[in-house]
């Protein structure tokens, strides 16, 4: 198989294969990209680590916001395992690039967070637009921003969430341009896969939502839209990146936006038939 280049580092295709060989590569240093196309097959999630005083208005939440925060696992205080996502997975060091937020504001992209632990850390793992990226592309849907070697576009929206004791702000949403027969079957695809986002939020005319120009993404980087397509909007994983911004808890660590937590959970497993 080739080799797949990073900013840093060229890495055996073969050694992104499956989400362990992923997981393995990311907690070693040799891959700090975004992950969109790593490890086929496998469900990717959103991270956010809270202290425990902040975690259950952050778990009503994501109650409360399915659609941009369908949970995939929550752990117990202080433990950094989930082995329900993979035997091995440890959260402090198996993402290849975090965020860490204190009152709100931005202060450090580490690779590793294991100096940052707390005993009284708590886990969220929601799901993420990635794992229907594969049902689309197998679904003969193509992707630009796949083809093209880029993160996915993110924008902030006017559409609110519904808040949970501090926690609260403004939805946000992944965008992917398609002609209009791929969009109502992409539709159809990821109706069945509520864990993973669902089914778009939006089509058509960004201003609707509150976006001024596609041109600038929020997070992620910018695509083209070709005459005859048609942007499509989804509910994005990032939004608790947004909430975090307003509810601005003392302590917060989030996945950087495109690098994600790569489990063993298979994306056909989340599917409803």
């Amino acid at each position: 198989m080739g080799a797949i280049r990073t900013g840093h580092s060229e890495v055996e295709a073969s050694a992104l294969a499956t989400g362990a060989s992923a997981r393995a590569a990311i907690r070693a240093g040799r891959w700090t990209a975004h992950t969109s196309g790593l490890a086929p097959g496998h469900v990717q999630g959103n991270v956010v680590v809270l202290r425990a005083q902040d975690a259950d208005d952050f778990l009503r939440f994501c109650q409360r916001n399915p659609k941009p925060c369908p949970l995939l696992a929550v752990s117990e205080p202080g433990e950094p395992l989930l082995p329900e996502l993979g035997d091995d997975v440890d959260i402090r060091c198996d993402v290849p690039r975090y965020r860490v937020w204190r009152k709100g504001e931005l202060v450090a992209e580490p690779t590793d967070i294991r100096e940052l632990w707390q005993p009284d850390f708590v886990t969220f793992v929601i799901g993420c637009s990635f794992s229907f990226e594969q049902a689309l592309l197998e679904a003969g849907i193509p992707l630009r921003h796949i083809l093209a070697g880029r993160n996915v576009a993110m924008y902030r929206t006017n559409i609110p969430t519904r808040p949970a004791g501090a926690f609260h702000g403004p939805m946000v949403v992944s965008m992917r341009p398609m002609r209009a027969a791929h969009a109502i079957r992409a539709i159809q695809v990821t109706s069945r896969l509520p864990n993973v986002h669902g089914a778009p939020v939006h089509i058509g005319d960004p201003a609707e939502i509150g976006i001024a120009d596609l041109a600038r993404p929020d997070f992620g980087d910018p695509v083209d839209i070709l005459p005859g397509e048609i942007p499509v909007y989804w509910a994005c994983g990032v939004t608790p990146q947004a909430v975090v911004m307003e509810a601005r808890p003392d302590l917060c660590i989030t996945h950087a936006p495109g690098s994600m937590l790569i489990t063993d959970l298979l994306n056909h497993q989340l599917a409803n038939n």
